[in-house]
């Protein structure tokens, strides 16, 4: 309580002299207060001037970490300092923080950090070790963990002794923040009556050790030695002589022993020597013995006095190697024999290894190959090489190679194999083999038809290895069995594995077999390739899983399948089918389809595919396009046949029949006195006129042919006026002109089948209008515009009534029809080809028109509506009216 009291006095103090002009707004005391674990703390926040007078020290909250500590509590000293007691402190370090809140906000005012822990432990095991004319270090333990800063100080004390009074111990300090402390050289007396004390000590407490006595003699640690040399012995063999030094600082007082390690080049373990050095030698030789032949050593020493505990660093290694003896054993040779070539030629990969038997034969410096046709030893050839493989290019005949191992010292025995020649065909010795697993074994085991062969190479690689010297091999004698290390094999990995049995110097053919020293599933399955569906089966195919992933030997593939929204199906088969049809499915389908391998260790499925059936097959296809294309062939030949015949069949099943609606004969009905009266005006002017003009097809502008048509039937009425015998005779004229026109017609029927359209100018005959037995047609020919006077048109008219004279007793016949004929609109497109005919008695009105009023033909188009036109109908109709009168 009286210690609170003292922080609220000096808080006070410090408020009372604070600088206004002070940045600091607020202050917590005690700063980064150590607490023993488990004990009340207690904080003051102090508000500066900055938030004085609008808050004060009831808005300050506090906060421990993050979370809010309760109000019961705070405690408030007075408007600007605020306290909090927080009892049974256990945290090992933690933020006590320090807020103002203020119209809801909360603002951070300041904070420290609070750790809590133990007082120190006293001290314990204290060690210490004099390296000899350097230091005295000293060690020791501190007891439980404090959790706070703890500072150590070590007393060493040297007590004297003069007489039977004891003197005031000599005393050195050494201070360090660990567990360990050193006195440096010179500050190191040597003494008997020497004790080491530790104290520790925090902000909770202190505790020191008791003075331990310590004895400088069994401390002390020498320098690790010099070797001085290593070398072997001349003229004698596996020995090695070694020389050392101790360092001069050492005690001379006592004896030293010394410990010599020494191991070979192919061991991991090690041999040790130990040697006793007399005080005062400096010096010392050791010969180690036993040694194998030319064999590298490696050597280190270290030393300790006799009265000491503490063994001094093993020195720096020294190497050196024995006395080299030639090699007593024979490589062990194998080989892979390449077939040959067109050329006859052949590639032998010779490999060979040391033979594992120890001691070893030396350091070999290389290997001599000598090789020769059996027949022949005197083509001997020679090789030399420091590795241990060659390749050799041989022919096709039998070799014998010799292979020895050497060194300083001499060669090895010769190591023998004869190579077969390309036509030698060994016998199979070797009936069956076969593979199994044990927890820590592979065995493999053959029978044999030859119970005489005892001796065997079993040859293993892995299957992806393409290198022929990346094959391993082994001689097995007197067993059928061999039972490697499951470690000496990678696991998943497929080996090749072969046995040849051995005969006397040939090696008669192998057995090879694959096996798996242990499986997994396979990294991956296969991708299904479903080709092109059908309509109720698919073809699945897919590709083997590559050899580095199936990871085991696969048994079988099983296709699964499934329709949309149906049940999942599968199909198995063997590991040597790849593709497989299914069957049975629905049509117009989606499917998803996968397919899994499987192994002796589990399966693996591949990516999923989806296919869809058809809805037609072929044989549909086919039913549906025969009579499909047998009635589009027939469509196609009957419009074929109508194309030919067109003609024909317009002829007899689409005559062409005049548009009666169309006929100018309708108008010239109701005007037909008025037509008489006209001929007869007329009729002298076409006295004269004996023959027909035909008017042929012309395009004349369109405002023309109104003045056509009212030229055209002025002319026609004035022809009325003809008597019976001129009538007659023109159509005697008429019938002539008709055979006439026929003839035409059929000579140039090809030449102006374009030209004949419906649009030509035509005329009708008055042969038998009644039955329309015949029309004359007459090929039109494209002419410009014709540009007509009636003069012009009369005079043609009665050059034509002239000819038609000529025929007058071919007419004579028809006379009844002439006299009684009578108008028939229904003839108006019957012909293409139409004709005006002009009476003889062309009335004197006609010829005395001026010669420049023109008549403009138009053309004439077939079935166009409105157009004007006369047929010779009504030039029999006019006759016979006037000869009625």
């Amino acid at each position: 309580m009286f210690k609170c009291w003292i922080w609220i006095f000096i808080l006070l103090c410090r408020s009372s002299v604070a600088d206004e002009n002070s940045i600091r707004d607020a202050d917590i005391f005690p700063s980064s207060p150590e607490i023993e674990r488990g004990s009340t703390l207690k904080l003051f926040c102090v508000l500066g001037k900055h938030y004085t007078p609008h808050r004060n020290a009831s808005h300050i909250i506090w906060k421990l970490n993050r979370e809010l500590i309760a109000q019961e509590n705070y405690n408030i000293v007075n408007e600007t300092v605020s306290s909090i007691t927080i009892y049974n402190f256990t945290h090992n370090k933690a933020h006590v923080k320090c807020f103002i809140k203020y119209l809801g906000k909360e603002q951070l005012l300041v904070h420290t950090e609070v750790k809590s822990g133990f007082p120190p432990g006293t001290p314990r095991n204290i060690s210490c070790i004099y390296d000899v004319d350097i230091k005295l270090t000293c060690n020791w333990t501190s007891g439980r963990e404090t959790n706070l800063e703890t500072s150590y100080t070590l007393y060493r004390k040297i007590m004297s002794v003069q007489g039977p009074i004891m003197q005031k111990p000599e005393i050195s300090i050494c201070r360090s923040k660990t567990e360990s402390c050193s006195f440096h050289y010179p500050n190191i007396p040597f003494g008997d009556n020497l004790c080491i004390q530790v104290k520790a000590e925090n902000v909770l407490g202190e505790a020191s050790s008791d003075c331990v006595p310590i004895n400088m003699e069994e401390i002390e640690r020498f320098q690790p030695p010099e070797i001085l040399s290593l070398q072997k012995y001349v003229g004698i063999k596996q020995v090695l002589i070694v020389t050392w030094k101790i360092p001069e600082k050492s005690t001379r007082l006592l004896d030293v022993k010394c410990q010599i390690r020494y191991r070979n080049l192919y061991t991991n373990s090690s041999e040790i020597d130990t040697v006793m050095v007399a005080s005062g030698e400096e010096i010392s030789t050791h010969n180690l013995t036993g040694l194998w032949d030319s064999t590298e050593y490696f050597v280190a020493i270290r030393c300790i006095s006799v009265e000491s505990k503490h063994w001094s660093e093993w020195s720096k290694e020294k190497t050196a190697s024995t006395e080299e003896k030639a090699p007593s054993e024979k490589v062990d040779l194998w080989r892979v024999i390449e077939s040959s070539s067109p050329a006859g030629s052949r590639s032998v990969y010779l490999m060979w290894k040391l033979l594992s038997n120890f001691p070893p034969h030396g350091r070999i410096l290389g290997y001599k190959i000598q090789y020769y046709p059996e027949n022949n030893a005197a083509l001997q050839m020679t090789n030399f090489t420091s590795d241990k493989k060659i390749t050799l290019l041989l022919n096709e005949e039998a070799y014998i190679i010799s292979l020895t191992a050497y060194n300083s010292a001499g060669n090895s025995p010769a190591a023998i194999l004869r190579i077969p020649s390309t036509d030698e065909k060994s016998s199979q010795i070797i009936e069956a083999v076969r593979t199994f697993t044990t927890e820590e074994e592979m065995i493999l085991e053959w029978t044999v038809s030859k119970p005489e062969v005892t001796k065997y190479v079993v040859e293993w690689y892995e299957e992806m290895e393409t290198d022929p010297f990346g094959r391993s091999w082994q001689y097995i004698s007197n067993s059928t069995k061999w039972k490697p290390n499951k470690k000496n094999f990678k696991s998943f990995v497929c080996y090749n594995m072969s046995v040849y049995p051995i005969y006397g110097n040939k090696v008669a053919a192998p057995y090879s077999i694959q096996t798996y020293v242990q499986e997994k599933e396979p990294s991956e399955g296969p991708v299904a390739d479903t080709g092109f569906p059908g309509k109720n089966e698919v073809t699945i195919k897919w590709n083997e899983i590559s050899k580095d992933k199936r990871n085991g030997f696969i048994s079988n593939y099983t296709i699964f399948y499934k329709p949309d929204g149906g049940k999942e199906l599968n199909e198995t088969v063997n590991s040597d089918v790849l593709q497989y049809t299914l069957k049975s499915l629905q049509a117009n389908t989606q499917y998803t389809v996968y397919i899994m391998a499987r192994n002796r260790a589990g399966g693996t499925s591949g990516e999923p595919k989806t296919f869809k059936t058809l809805k037609f097959n072929k044989e549909d296809v086919i039913f549906i396009a025969i009579p499909v294309g047998l009635s589009m062939l027939f469509l196609l030949g009957l419009w074929i046949t109508c194309m030919m015949k067109k003609h024909l069949f317009q002829k007899v099943c689409w005559p062409d029949v005049p548009n009666p609606a169309e006929s100018i004969a309708v108008h010239l009905d109701s005007s037909m006195n008025n037509s008489f009266s006209k001929a007869l005006a007329c009729e002298d002017k076409t006295r004269g006129l004996e023959n027909i003009s035909v008017l042929e097809d012309c395009f004349p502008e369109e405002e023309h042919e109104g003045s056509l048509l009212m030229n055209c039937e002025k002319c026609v009425s004035g022809s009325t006026d003809i008597n019976t015998n001129k009538v007659q005779n023109t159509s005697e004229y008429k019938i002539t002109l008709l055979n006439n026109d026929e003839k035409i017609m059929k000579n140039e029927e090809q030449e102006g089948a374009k030209h004949l359209s419906m649009s030509m100018p035509y005329m009708i005959t008055d042969q038998d209008f009644r039955s329309q037995i015949h029309s004359a047609l007459i090929p039109a020919k494209k002419l410009q515009p014709i540009i007509m006077l009636e003069d012009d048109l009369c005079d043609s008219q009665q050059i034509s009534i002239k000819n038609e004279e000529n025929d007058n007793e071919e007419v004579s016949n028809r006379e009844d029809f002439s006299e009684k004929s009578l108008f028939n609109p229904y003839l108006r497109n019957s012909v293409k080809t139409r004709e005006f005919l002009v009476s003889e008695n062309l009335s004197e009105h006609s010829k005395n028109e001026p010669k420049s009023q023109a008549a403009v033909l138009p053309g004439l188009r077939q079935n166009v509506v409105g157009q004007s036109y006369i047929t010779l109908d009504m030039v029999g109709l006019a006759t016979a009216h006037q000869q009625g009168k």
